[in-house]
């Protein structure tokens, strides 16, 4: 059982222009924190909830990269949190070719916390107030993102709370 709690903020929001955003997921999973852990950062696991292909060096610095065949798109990412089993991020979403700086890129964090059982994941996907895009890019990529993640949250929830996973 999940229970699905979406939150999206939005700084400094004129009507035409979007400055500033952050686009913030939370949902309650029933699986304890390592399982969580591992269906997020092992890429065994993200495969039956994220992209159809993964690969993933979890270290800080590590590469990866998530393939979308269905949208024929590879996300080439590079790993800046690892901190077991409480928070992973990576950036991504950086010109093809370049490697992500904070002017060229997104970051994406998971912030799992666990309480009797149960695991709330947080996630956070920001950089649109330090990232050089245009607004339009900024509000196309915020759009897309949100509705992926809505998509996205909650297929791991369900997946984390029924897979056989075993925590490493």
């Amino acid at each position: 059982m999940c229970n699905t709690w979406l939150h999206i903020a939005v700084i400094n929001q004129k009507e035409s222009e979007m400055t500033a955003a952050t686009i913030e997921r939370e949902i309650q999973i029933e699986a304890p924190i390592e399982v969580v852990w591992e269906v997020v950062t092992n890429p065994a696991y993200i495969v039956n909830w994220f992209a159809e292909e993964a690969t993933l060096d979890l270290r800080p610095g590590g590469s990866g990269s998530l393939n979308f065949t269905e949208h024929d798109h590879i996300s080439p990412l590079r790993v800046e949190t690892v901190d077991p089993p409480n928070v992973f991020s990576y950036r991504w979403s950086q010109p093809d070719g370049e490697e992500p700086t904070e002017s060229n890129s997104m970051l994406v964090e998971f912030i799992l916390s666990e309480n009797g059982g149960v695991t709330t994941l947080r996630l956070v996907e920001s950089g649109f107030d330090k990232n050089d895009w245009s607004d339009e890019k900024n509000r196309e990529y915020y759009d897309d993102h949100s509705n992926g993640w809505d998509h996205f949250v909650p297929r791991l929830a369900a997946y984390a709370a029924t897979a056989n996973v075993s925590a490493t």
